[in-house]
């Protein structure tokens, strides 16, 4: 059944840039209709020219019902929610801003604190997946909000995402982001210590890069080990526990083999330590005593 146009939320888009620019662009034909503000004229041309208004002030978007917020930091986020002439200023009760962008841990739940006495729903809903992703549709975002602003959220949310998952509460997206961003990162920093260990070794790093790339595509990269519930060691009598002992077992010998190629070269691994040392705890199955002794 299709909504009455009254009851269509009219949406929101504030900072078009890299990121925010092909979010927003798959707002255009959205029923209710679509404002949009960035500080440069330049880039709210094309959404003007695709249907969508172009507000004069900050606070005019506050007209809209569900608000997109794209911006740098915390500085510019507060700025834009909370700031002189900020959407609060003029928000009506029952509007959701959505903050889109990677900001502190506490800025959202603060926000969300200061403006529920007036109606105004804060929810963070941090993206990964990047531009590309976004002009496809295809990014997946984290959506830390009360269940009824999640579910008014998840069909505009949809048009520039198809992994729309409800985190928690305000602060629980931009929680699950920064852990996502983490391993991101880490993994980074660990495939450059590869590529000094291999580069060292005589070997080509364009090959190298060629190998990961397809073996991660067939076993899904450091995700293939994130199906458990909770950190804590599995139970002695866990069926699954065979499995990750075997995995413990296969990673500890080839880390061992790295680091001892490492010593040969010259070729300090400090990550691939950290690793060989953290391993088994990570992986829900921690030596005993007697595997120790």
């Amino acid at each position: 059944m299709s909504k009455s146009a009254e009851n269509i939320p009219r949406l929101g888009y504030i900072g078009l840039g890299n990121q925010g620019a092909p979010m927003a662009k798959r707002l255009l034909d959205w029923p209710g209709g679509l404002t949009v503000f960035d500080v440069r004229a330049e880039a709210m041309a094309p959404f003007v020219d695709g249907g969508a208004v172009a507000a004069t002030t900050l606070s005019d978007v506050a007209e809209a019902d569900i608000i997109s917020v794209t911006v740098f930091d915390d500085a510019q986020v507060r700025a834009v929610v909370s700031g002189d002439g900020g959407l609060a200023s003029r928000a009506k009760p029952g509007t959701i801003i959505a903050i889109h962008s990677t900001i502190d841990h506490t800025t959202a739940a603060q926000l969300a604190r200061q403006l529920k006495p007036r109606g105004i729903h804060i929810v963070d809903a941090p993206v990964s997946g990047g531009a590309g992703a976004a002009a496809e549709g295809q990014l997946a975002t984290m959506v830390g909000a009360d269940d009824e602003s999640f579910e008014r959220l998840r069909e505009p949310f949809g048009r520039w995402a198809s992994l729309v998952i409800h985190a928690g509460e305000p602060g629980a997206g931009t929680r699950m982001k920064l852990a996502r961003n983490m391993l991101t990162f880490v993994s980074y920093a660990a495939a450059a210590e590869a590529e000094k260990l291999a580069e060292t070794s005589g070997l080509s790093l364009r090959q190298l890069a060629k190998v990961v790339r397809h073996s991660d595509g067939l076993t899904g990269g450091a995700a293939a080990i994130m199906f458990r519930e909770t950190t804590a060691p599995f139970a002695a009598d866990d069926l699954l526990r065979p499995m990750l002992e075997h995995t413990r077992e296969l990673g500890e010998k080839d880390l061992s083999l790295a680091l001892a190629l490492g010593d040969a070269v010259s070729v300090d691994l400090p990550l691939a330590r950290l690793a060989f040392e953290r391993l088994a705890i990570g992986l829900g199955v921690p030596h005993t005593e007697k595997e120790t002794s």
